[in-house]
């Protein structure tokens, strides 16, 4: 199977317009709840980000809701253009707990948005390895990391994988029209 994209850089454009993040679901404390929620519905606001801080910093969460917590907090800052900041968070959700896989993934989105393309396919490939909420998002932040470094192969594979997980989802959809597919014939004398 050979690929061809129609307009390079086009899949890290829209990247980085609207970044693919996964929020992890957080239960208990209610300001960790509340900090859950706002990174759910995408929230950018300076009171989310104090959300956060209170549950971090106050409440008595386990590893895990702590780690979540962190990885809340970084999807806002994400949200917020704070890319430190949410780096920061993610790699605090790994040492507390490196077991969840949306720390991987999105801090494979961050190295993805620093242009360190292989890092970012490194850390998505482990985050989808422990296993993520939302797949479909990694799978579509990685097709772009692959894109970026002309591996047009994968990065096909991995939009059409994400499209088949949130068959209506629209980003997946659009970078898959760009690409056209050909069948190498079998007669056809080796270049």
């Amino acid at each position: 199977m050979k690929l061809f994209r129609t307009a390079s850089g086009a899949a890290l454009a829209a990247f980085i317009a609207g970044p693919a993040l996964a929020a992890v679901t957080v239960i208990g404390d209610s300001s960790a709840q509340q900090c859950s929620d706002a990174a759910y519905h995408d929230r950018a606001d300076e009171a989310s980000v104090e959300i956060c801080n209170q549950a971090i910093e106050n409440s008595m969460l386990g590893r895990r809701d702590l780690s979540g917590t962190y990885i809340n907090r970084g999807v806002i800052y994400m949200n917020r253009g704070n890319f430190e900041g949410a780096r920061e968070d993610f790699n605090r959700a790994i040492q507390v707990d490196p077991d969840i896989g949306e720390a991987w993934v999105n801090r494979g989105a961050i190295d993805i948005l620093d242009k360190r393309f292989k890092d970012g396919i490194s850390d998505i490939d482990k985050g989808l390895s422990l296993g993520t909420q939302e797949p479909a998002k990694a799978y579509y932040n990685r097709g772009v990391a692959y894109e970026s470094i002309d591996d047009e192969k994968s990065a096909y594979l991995d939009y059409q994988e994400a499209l088949t997980l949130e068959p209506n989802w629209d980003l997946p959809k659009q970078e898959l029209l760009r690409f056209t597919v050909t069948r190498k014939d079998p007669n056809a004398p080796a270049q």
